[in-house]
């Protein structure tokens, strides 16, 4: 038998809500192998007053029952701030009420007939959450009440199992805000599986994302997990998701529900516990308008909605964000920067958002004098209050430099480009840089692709 223990050295007790009698035996004996407590409610009323009594350490409670359905549950531990992980029994395939409950705050959901592997799965995920750890010590800083609420948004989802969505511009600190879930959440110590779907060849995605089984196809010549196995027991960070081809969303949507795989070649479904968190820069609800995306997969994803600020909306913070970055970057070196870069800095739109502003930073250092950076040195394009509007003449030559340098670089870019007839992956390795910061190079310059996409190949 198996005995699980509470940070405190106690066995966890379990609070299960069901009236069916055959289930709850069925789930007690299960919880009970695992070494836990049970206590067992037949209805809504009795699971309330029960909750109001003791504290439990999980809840897992059916949806429909005689008095009320489980919700009631959920909303109760929700307004009484009660420390409890609640996962909630759905109907097989009604996806609808799975996301309902995820949305109202359950920790995950199980659907009929339940799986045993997939509860214990759950049961190990909710009894070792962890203390929550503020989003500002981990990096994501400022005090703007955009980035408020995102902090805020991270800590609460983090203890949960429900599928979350971010959004934001290029730059914005979107993988950085899926990190900080993970770290937070009971899948902290487990594999996080990052995958940029604008990357992968369409023809090799279902292999890539599934696995395949030896002789498969030509090359498979031995058996191979994709990212959902590499990912089991943790999470699957799906970065540039609106990438992903419409025959490709059909298959991971199904996957998404059923929490199984089959791999290429095979004839059997393995079961997966995988948590999806991704990302994108687009609008992936315009997206859906247009027809680029499945709507039935959008809503799977977008659960729990984060939004990521651009930089310009958090410009009281900048100059905060700027001295961290320095800091870290500096290293044992002595550098600061003078009272006219930091009034630059603090008036820049910073397109390229925070990745940007790091950029531009550590091109600072490299080029500055004693440790002390000034404007020159941040080589930043004027703000448009320095502009004579209407324009293209710019008031100062200091600003010059910087023009005829946007200009080299515009050219470096596209003669890389034409020559790997815009694969981006090959015109970076050919300038020596990596992907993302040819991508950021082009976003910055405005260059894209002859036919109007941005893509690499």
């Amino acid at each position: 038998m198996e005995t699980q223990h509470d940070k405190s050295g106690k066995t966890p007790r379990v609070l299960l809500v069901d009236d069916e009698q055959d289930i709850l035996e069925l789930l007690e004996m299960t919880l009970l192998k695992m070494g836990l407590r049970v206590d067992k409610a037949s209805n809504v009323r009795e699971a309330l007053a029960k909750l109001a009594e003791r504290r439990y350490d999980l809840c897992l409670t059916d949806m429909r029952m005689p008095d009320g359905d489980g919700l009631e549950v959920v909303r109760y531990i929700t307004q009484h701030n009660l420390d409890v992980p609640v996962a909630v029994i759905t109907a097989h395939g009604n996806m609808e009420n799975a996301i309902h409950v995820l949305k109202s705050g359950a920790f995950d959901y199980l659907a009929k007939p339940v799986a045993l592997d997939q509860l214990r799965s759950l049961v190990k995920a909710a009894l070792s959450l962890p203390q929550a750890v503020a989003a500002q010590e981990r990096g994501l800083l400022g005090n703007a009440p955009a980035m408020q609420k995102v902090r805020d948004l991270i800590e609460r989802v983090a203890r949960s199992q429900a599928p979350v969505h971010i959004s934001g511009e290029s730059g914005s600190g979107k993988e950085l805000a899926a990190r900080l879930i993970v770290q937070s959440g009971p899948r902290r110590d487990q594999p996080l599986i990052a995958v940029n779907c604008g990357a992968i060849p369409e023809n090799l995605m279902e292999s890539e994302f599934f696995g395949y089984k030896k002789g498969a196809f030509t090359g498979a010549d031995k058996d191979r997990d994709g990212f959902f196995q590499a990912a089991h027991g943790g999470t699957l960070f799906l970065d540039e998701v609106a990438d992903l081809p419409l025959s490709m969303q059909v298959k991971l949507l199904r996957v998404i529900q059923e929490k199984r795989v089959r791999k290429v070649g095979a004839t059997n479904e393995d079961a997966i516990d995988v948590r999806i968190i991704s990302a994108t820069h687009n609008d992936l609800g315009e997206r859906v308008k247009q027809g680029k995306f499945r709507q039935d997969l959008y809503y799977r994803l977008n659960v729990i909605p984060i939004n990521m600020p651009p930089l310009r909306e958090l410009r009281e913070d900048i100059g905060e964000i700027a001295q961290q970055t320095l800091e870290r970057l500096r290293g044992s070196a002595s550098a600061r920067y003078s009272e006219a870069a930091l009034r630059q800095l603090c008036a820049y739109s910073f397109p390229g958002n925070v990745r940007e502003l790091e950029n531009v930073i550590e091109r600072a250092l490299a080029l500055c004098s004693d440790g002390l950076i000034s404007e020159y040195d941040l080589q930043l394009a004027p703000v448009e209050s320095e502009t004579h509007m209407g324009s293209s003449t710019l008031p100062s030559g200091r600003y010059s430099l910087t023009e005829y340098l946007d200009q080299v670089e515009r050219q470096a870019l596209l003669q890389a480009l034409d020559k790997t007839h815009f694969n981006r992956t090959a015109a970076a390795k050919l300038l020596g840089l990596t992907f993302r910061t040819m991508r950021y190079r082009m976003e910055r310059l405005g260059i894209k692709a002859p036919d109007g996409q941005d893509d690499e190949n």
